[in-house]
């Protein structure tokens, strides 16, 4: 792709910044992009033509107080469900829209279709409650919020709603290290857009862009914007071999692959990207062989794992350490919302460490295969050891089939040539869950030289009960029975504390 050939176009679609602005739905007060946001702005965006839209089944309009309604244009993102007895898939149609603001935004969602008797605003800790007036609710946002617009209890026909705050720093067209895409849809000759050290790519939230976004062997280089990326021959990003790299708040819709697919490369950051996929093995993140990963900020909704960590697979080696998952929103229609560890290397054993997950809220987790089930599952195999894991606040929501927590160490030969090492050294802290009776947990060593060991759960809240050793129970029951949890004998050094048990001993 040439650089310049982008920026022409771009201008051309845009008719130059002034004019982008306008298409936007820029407010008089935040006309011009490079200054500061302020108090109780609102960018909006349209949805270029001939793009995938959805028109029936819900109108949004947002505005901030006192101000006039702008309607937003919706999005059509599709979503996945397997048949158990068949193995068939079928997909879905939803919706999307988004925009960004800053102070206070009022919302107004209609549903075309009729019949409301009950709205959820998800995820739940957000405690957004709507007031609905027959088909319409109205809500209030004060802060960045990626949502889900729930009617009727329907999974598939609801409205994703993604209010971000206002971009700061946005890139000029006429910029040489920026490859901008302007309102309008936009492709590559091949399908594929590789970016150079040092370029910035800049999707317009009013723009689509049909190609994979590709960092190979670079540094210092990164993909910014409100846009989407669909229809991508690939997966959405690819970062190989690089440095330095970051992806902000770009939209993947349905890409063939991952969305974001991170092999043996450093100090990369994922930040504000959201994705749907309805194909087969429609990951959101995964990270093979890297060190120093952060995803912060990311709604994931996706018809296989949203984030996996791995090591070792196809031309990726090495180990991967230091990787955050933070402030997040996970819903895996198929799959995992957090996987960890099936893939390593045989021949010269690997190691995961220092993984962090904080601050999640998990929707949904739908898996009819018992080897496939966790919202957040630990699972080394091909000689991996997976040691030093931080699981700290997360909400777990009502989820349509699987585990809780599921973690072993495996031989699982579809995928794995060797046995996971072990896996050690994990603290999961504020885990809560809310909905029907579990199914149960598995935590499976493999023999005396394969263990899981030294896992302890502080403060693990299911329906409202704090589950640890200490609880008052029968004597000759296990604190696992309350939640309820199978552990076999190669599991060792197991507690669940309280708040005030962990701080005791971490103070000792």
């Amino acid at each position: 792709m040439n650089p310049s050939l982008s920026r022409r176009s771009a201008l051309q679609a845009a008719g130059a910044t002034a004019l982008a602005a306008g298409l936007s739905g820029l407010t008089a007060t935040t006309a011009r992009a490079e200054e500061p946001p302020v108090a109780s702005a609102l960018v909006t965006y349209p949805v270029p033509a001939g793009a995938p839209v959805k028109t029936d089944s819900f109108t949004v309009k947002v505005r901030n107080p006192g101000g006039s309604w702008q309607a937003l244009g919706v999005h059509r993102p599709t979503l996945a469900e397997i048949n158990p007895a068949t193995g068939s898939k079928k997909q879905f149609n939803s919706s999307l829209a988004y925009f960004d603001f800053s102070g206070q935004v009022e919302v107004q969602v209609t549903y075309i279709r009729g019949g409301v008797q009950k709205v959820r605003v998800r995820p739940d800790s957000y405690g957004i409650k709507p007031e609905v007036l027959a088909d319409t609710m109205r809500f209030t946002l004060d802060k960045p919020r990626n949502i889900v617009v729930q009617i009727n209890d329907d999974l598939f026909d609801c409205l994703h709603l993604f209010a971000r705050e206002i971009e700061k720093d946005r890139p000029k067209a006429d910029d040489s290290d920026v490859i901008y895409f302007g309102p309008g849809i936009h492709t590559t000759a091949d399908g594929f857009l590789n970016v150079p050290s040092g370029k910035t790519v800049y999707v317009h939230g009013g723009a689509v862009l049909r190609a994979t976004v590709v960092f190979k062997d670079v540094r210092d280089a990164r993909l910014v914007g409100r846009g989407v990326l669909a229809g991508t021959k690939a997966g959405g990003v690819l970062v190989e071999g690089s440095t330095d790299i970051s992806v902000g708040a770009v939209t993947m819709l349905n890409p063939n692959g991952y969305a974001c697919q991170i092999g043996e490369s450093t100090d990369v950051s994922i930040k504000g990207m959201c994705a749907f996929s309805s194909k087969g093995w429609g990951d959101g993140i995964d990270v093979f062989s890297s060190t120093d990963v952060t995803v912060d900020g990311v709604f994931m909704r996706n018809s296989d794992d949203c984030v996996a960590l791995y090591t070792h697979r196809w031309n990726y080696y090495g180990d991967t350490r230091n990787i955050t998952v933070r402030n997040s929103t996970l819903w895996a229609d198929v799959a995992h919302p957090v996987n960890v560890g099936t893939h390593g290397n045989t021949d010269n054993p690997e190691v995961m460490e220092n993984l962090v997950f904080e601050n999640i809220d998990i929707c949904d987790h739908r898996e009819p295969q018992m080897g496939y089930q966790g919202c957040i599952a630990l699972n080394a195999g091909d000689s991996n050891l997976i040691r030093n894991v931080r699981v700290d606040d997360v909400r777990v929501e009502d989820f349509r089939w699987g585990q809780l927590v599921h973690m072993r160490v495996m031989y699982n030969t579809k995928y794995n040539t060797s046995v996971g090492r072990g896996i050690e050294n994990v603290w999961v802290k504020d885990l809560s869950y809310s909905g029907k009776p579990l199914a149960t947990c598995m935590l499976l060593g493999y023999d005396a030289d394969h263990r899981i060991k030294d896992v302890t759960f502080e403060n693990l809240v299911l329906n409202g009960t704090v589950i640890a050793d200490s609880m008052r129970k029968p004597g000759w029951y296990l604190t696992t029975d309350f939640v309820p949890m199978h552990v076999n004998e190669h599991v060792t050094d197991l507690r669940f504390l309280t708040t005030a048990e962990a701080a005791a001993v971490t103070a000792s």
